[in-house]
């Protein structure tokens, strides 16, 4: 029941700051352990994850900010400043990537099945993202998942100097919760489960 518990109070939190009682470390091996125990096709790991704190975690967010000043229309754009600077005022962001040569090499590897591996490293990285949201999740942190990876993937590489093969799936702002969201709504399982007995 317990591992039930954790996946009912994953939610979405936008309301979140900083005021963190655990360290950066603790965080970070948090982070490490559900990436190593989360499963991948053919073991193929290869989801890459970078941790960002303090101003490395300022930084992020200002330059999606920044990207974002350049595609929306500035009577328009303080809707989007607000949201941005919400994911800002957590304690630290989470950036998923798939390495692309991990992927390519797979493709190369088992040519049958080539046609999968981008789906097989999508669906992994989806339940790396799900892992580590329900284990930061565990320690009372609130997180939510972003989507701004066209827009800040190349800025992001050249800013911490990383592999271009890595493609960026999402970012997960992170931090003490503030206020909760409101109930959340479900469909009847019976429209989304259906099981056939002997």
């Amino acid at each position: 029941m317990e591992f039930m518990n954790a996946l009912k109070n994953r939610r979405s939190h936008y309301d979140i700051g900083r005021a963190v009682k655990i360290s950066e470390d603790k965080i970070t091996e948090i982070v490490k352990e559900a990436v190593k125990h989360t499963p991948s096709a053919f073991n193929s790991q290869s989801a890459r994850i970078v941790v960002l704190f303090g101003k490395h975690h300022d930084r992020l967010w200002d330059i999606t900010m920044e990207k974002l000043r350049k595609v929306v229309a500035p009577e328009k754009f303080e809707p989007t400043e607000v949201k941005i600077n919400s994911f800002k005022a957590g304690f630290g962001t989470v950036l998923f990537f798939d390495d692309s040569t991990t992927t390519d090499g797979l493709k190369a590897k088992f040519p049958l099945y080539s046609e999968n591996f981008g789906i097989w490293a999508q669906q992994a990285n989806g339940m790396v993202q799900h892992s580590v949201w329900v284990a930061l999740g565990q320690e009372g942190l609130g997180a939510s998942l972003q989507h701004y990876n066209e827009l800040i993937e190349d800025a992001v590489k050249q800013e911490w100097t990383l592999d271009k093969g890595w493609k960026l799936s999402a970012q997960m702002p992170f931090g003490n919760i503030v206020s909760h969201p409101g109930d959340k709504e479900f469909m009847d399982l019976e429209e989304r489960v259906f099981v056939f007995e002997k």
